[in-house]
């Protein structure tokens, strides 16, 4: 019987143990897509305790919680402690077994704090207290734990709206020699709000804040564009890359310009004269091309300065409203979407590419019944100018687990190339969930691993395979991303 997490964890075949040990373990960490708050990382925040570090606005474990039958309060609650909360989430770990989260949780253990032992109730004081005290020391706060796992790079999620101090400030002070905090913290634009017409008030609040951080005045739809031009070029000087779209399909309405005009003018107008009930909302049709519109000019401002853009696409959020008036967004309550996105998603990429405007793009789906689809359809759009210039994003959210990133490397393998694969984030909100990209790189090598040992790849290309396995674990992504 196979230990359980031991040094070949999930490593099945002495040439998977090969992989991993000889090519993809030590390779530095390329966080291209998280969650992670700047301001922390800037301030190098010490947590308090592991409660703290672990459970904040983690809806990963808060979900696992719920479902374990644990009262809210112990969950998101302000009056509980972090302890209390702590012990409720060591009650539910034995229940997880067979959920990511159980992996998850023990592999953080043992490479964050090496604890070895298995989160359960009569273990959970012990660890708790272990983990708490090693977390008052220097080397693990904020940026200690990034440095302990390697990390190269991380690019956050920002609004265009944010005045980016933070990675201004951690730029400075690594660019002046005076901090050994080596990481680069680079920005990553999500305009989504930007586009998000289907609640007229809360759109023309964030035009107003848009209007005032970019000092352009805004009474029509070109203004709009030109400051999120203004706030594009801002992100751009300070290092950003990459921008990322949280959206539930894709939208390619045809649309005229005088169209999109009459749209904003619609929405916008109201500011000053609240229309009479009803008049303020606009049609699904009007919805549609104005997203269409906004999605196809901020193509373009990537393509522009050469980043790279990605697009997560099909979840269904906040669905349990009576929790959403309580806690807000990002608390548990999303799922799985069934959205039809192909022939939206070829006419969207389409027009970029017949006007010599897409960008280097990632495609990242949380429908598994979409990774064929996902897996043939960038394969229409790469034009040779770029090795895997159009990219099948990793496992995401719900995706992100064993047979989930197995699945969609099949897909990737089978119906494009495995071997330029940008590899795998975190999308985590989280300082410890850098064990993520362990785990996916020994998937990866399993996989290759397993193939050789069944006669499925030769072994006498071992040294390819070997370099491939990097390429995919870091070499692709920083090369890729103009790291």
């Amino acid at each position: 019987m196979k230990a359980f997490m031991d040094d070949n964890f999930v490593l099945q075949t002495d040439t998977a143990q090969q992989l991993y040990h000889g090519h993809a373990k030590k390779l530095p960490i390329i966080d291209y897509h998280c969650h992670l708050d700047p301001r922390q990382i800037a301030e190098n925040r010490r947590f308090d305790n592991l409660g703290q570090l672990w459970l904040e606005g983690d809806h990963y474990k808060w979900r696992a919680m719920r479902t374990n039958g644990i009262d809210e309060r112990f969950i998101t609650g302000k009056e509980t402690s972090d302890w209390e909360k702590f012990e409720k989430w060591a009650e539910t770990v034995p229940y997880t077994m067979r959920n990511p989260l159980y992996h998850w949780t023990h592999l953080e253990l043992k490479t964050g704090f090496g604890v070895n032992k298995l989160l359960k109730p009569s273990t959970a004081q012990a660890i708790y207290d272990d983990c708490s005290a090693k977390l008052q020391r220097e080397d693990f706060r904020a940026r200690g734990l990034m440095q302990h796992y390697n990390v190269e790079v991380v690019c956050t999620t920002d609004d265009p709206i944010d005045s980016l101090e933070y990675h201004i400030a951690l730029r400075d002070s690594r660019l002046s020699g005076n901090d050994n905090f080596s990481v680069k913290v680079l920005p990553t634009w999500r305009p989504d709000k930007a586009m998000a017409v289907e609640n007229p008030a809360v759109f023309r609040t964030y035009v107003e804040k848009l209007s005032d951080v970019s000092g352009v005045s805004i009474s029509r739809f070109a203004d709009l564009l030109q400051a999120l031009q203004v706030r594009h070029d801002f992100f751009a000087s300070v290092g950003c890359k990459l921008s990322d779209h949280g959206i539930e399909a894709f939208y390619a309405e045809k649309y005229t310009q005088s169209e999109i005009d009459a749209i904003f003018n619609k929405v916008w107008g109201l500011r000053v004269k609240p229309a009479m009930t009803g008049e303020s909302e606009l049609t699904d049709l009007e919805i549609s091309k104005f997203k269409s519109a906004m999605m196809y000019e901020f193509a373009k401002m990537d393509a522009a300065k050469d980043w790279t853009q990605q697009f997560h696409y099909g979840v269904i959020r906040n669905n349990n409203e009576r929790m959403f008036k309580k806690l807000g967004p990002d608390t548990g309550f999303d799922s799985i979407g069934d959205f039809q996105v192909a022939k939206a998603l070829a006419a969207f990429l389409g027009r970029l590419d017949a006007e010599g405007k897409l960008a280097k793009t990632i495609l990242y789906n949380i429908n598994p019944s979409d990774n064929d689809m996902i897996a043939t359809m960038i394969g229409n759009f790469q034009d040779g100018s770029v090795a895997g210039k159009i990219q099948f994003g990793s496992g995401w959210w719900f995706l992100d687990q064993m047979p989930g990133m197995q699945a969609q490397m099949n897909s990737l393998s089978t119906l494009g190339l495995l071997s330029r694969f940008v590899g795998m984030l975190t999308d985590s909100r989280s300082f410890i969930s850098y064990p993520r990209h362990e785990y996916f790189r020994r998937i990866l090598c399993n996989l290759i691993g397993n193939d050789v040992e069944n006669g499925l790849l030769p072994s006498s290309e071992l040294p390819f395979l070997g370099q491939l396995v990097e390429n995919v674990s870091y070499y692709n992504a920083k090369k890729f991303f103009n790291f």
